[in-house]
């Protein structure tokens, strides 16, 4: 996948959360970086993504600690770090933005209904 068609399939996903509050992203070339920041205080997502290697990461962050997420790279292949336990390292199947997306939404929802927050 090209750096344009990445941020395409995921400004588009992005778009159908009620929850994003801001989009912040940036390119090096062949790499994009990106920070999106939810409505929920001290919550956001870090995005990367790199043309070259495939690499891409997705991390839902939450009071300065990773709470959930999922990578891919040439080394482990598809990993997901689960919420409740985002250190480990959980194999899973190939997944499209739109997979991880559907997926990180369900995890802030998660996280908003243990805190008890009702802004999703």
């Amino acid at each position: 996948m090209d750096i344009s068609r990445f941020l395409n399939d995921l400004l588009h996903e992005l778009s159908q959360l009620d929850f994003i509050d801001n989009i912040d992203i940036n390119f090096e070339i062949v790499i994009l970086k990106g920070r999106i920041y939810c409505k929920r205080d001290s919550t956001f997502i870090e995005v990367y993504f790199n043309e070259q290697t495939g690499t891409e990461a997705f991390a839902l962050n939450s009071n300065g600690k990773r709470i959930w997420g999922i990578d891919f790279d040439n080394i482990r292949g598809w990993h997901e770090h689960p919420e409740g336990n985002p250190d480990d390292h959980k194999l899973v199947s190939a997944k499209d933005v739109a997979e991880i997306i559907k997926r990180l939404a369900e995890v802030y929802l998660l996280l908003n209904d243990n805190n008890g927050d009702n802004d999703h």
